[in-house]
């Protein structure tokens, strides 16, 4: 063999070795960064498991059976419905609406969900309750009469939102019949307003507050007020503002005037009408306790939420 091609078979074993060695030691590890690279810049989509409750009003002692796969929906820790409704469920509001102005003994039942996690940033003793007074206010609109309509929260814990924390339907329909005969749905009415006029709703003010927590107690007579003026159409809610005897008589009208306001505001917040709240201001010429004290004071520093 001539040294010519010795050494051309030299240059060529130098490119194989040098190739190979390429591969094992720059390309594979290239290789594997840019797999890394890929795996780590994969978006993986979490899993909608979600609960989905169907739209669904059947009476058992008529015709009506109404069945949708969509429903009210509501965002986690709130009651406003979220909107634009779908053309499905507006449809069977209607097809309820109908059947109920045909039927004036039919009454509808509304039963709202919460589960424990939620916050109850409502008026009302839980979240599912101002949910279905939320769904009620949207079938009185369409002219079904709040009479006949009544509303219930309920615990759910067994709902699941969405990955946008939306939960889907957490609102159940059922329908009665009322027997005209049957006297207790009136007089339970006229217990309730009997009972809120002797123990009305009684909001003591901070100076300089601008929110409401109320307790447990004063939840539940804001529910029993918006019942009762759901019922009885000519009642109105009265929002009176009272204040102590600190500075003079005329700002303290209008500080009454402006908590009492607050108040109103409040209330409709919390889906009750505009047109059934009254509001007023005695300013500081009815204390409850004496002026001489902190305590007294503060006691006088009140809005006092009744129906006439």
């Amino acid at each position: 063999m001539s040294k010519k091609t010795q050494y051309l078979l030299g240059i060529l074993f130098t490119i194989v070795v040098g190739s190979i060695l390429y591969y094992y030691f720059c390309c594979k590890h290239c290789m594997a960064d840019a797999n890394t690279a890929d795996t780590e810049n994969t978006i993986v989509e979490p899993v909608d498991n979600s609960t989905k409750m169907a739209f669904i009003v059947k009476d058992d002692e008529g015709d009506l059976d109404v069945e949708e796969y969509d429903n009210f929906n509501f965002k986690e820790s709130y009651f406003t419905i979220l909107e634009p409704l779908s053309n499905s469920v507006n449809n069977a509001v209607v097809q309820v609406k109908n059947y109920m102005v045909e039927d004036s003994l039919k009454l509808l039942h509304i039963t709202g969900y919460y589960a424990s996690s939620e916050s109850n940033n409502s008026a009302f003793p839980n979240l599912g309750l101002a949910r279905a007074n939320a769904v009620k206010n949207y079938f009185v609109s369409t002219g079904i009469s709040s009479k006949n309509i009544d509303t219930y929260g309920k615990l759910n814990d067994d709902m699941i939102p969405d990955n946008e924390r939306i939960f889907y339907g957490p609102v159940a329909f059922s329908m009665s019949t009322h027997d005209e005969m049957d006297t207790s749905r009136l007089e339970a009415i006229q217990t309730m307003g009997e009972t809120i006029k002797a123990n009305p709703l009684v909001l003591y003010f901070e100076t300089g507050a601008s929110t409401l927590n109320l307790t447990a107690e004063q939840r539940e007579k804001v529910a029993n007020i918006s019942r009762y003026i759901d019922k009885v159409h000519e009642a109105q809610i009265h929002v009176i503002g009272h204040t102590d005897n600190t500075g003079d008589a005329f700002s303290n009208m209008k500080l009454g005037q402006k908590r009492a306001d607050f108040v109103k505001r409040y209330l409709m917040g919390n889906a009750i009408s505009e047109g059934q709240i009254e509001t007023l201001s005695k300013g500081q010429e009815e204390p409850i306790e004496t002026n001489a004290t902190e305590e007294g004071r503060q006691k006088n520093r009140r809005v006092v939420v009744t129906i006439n």
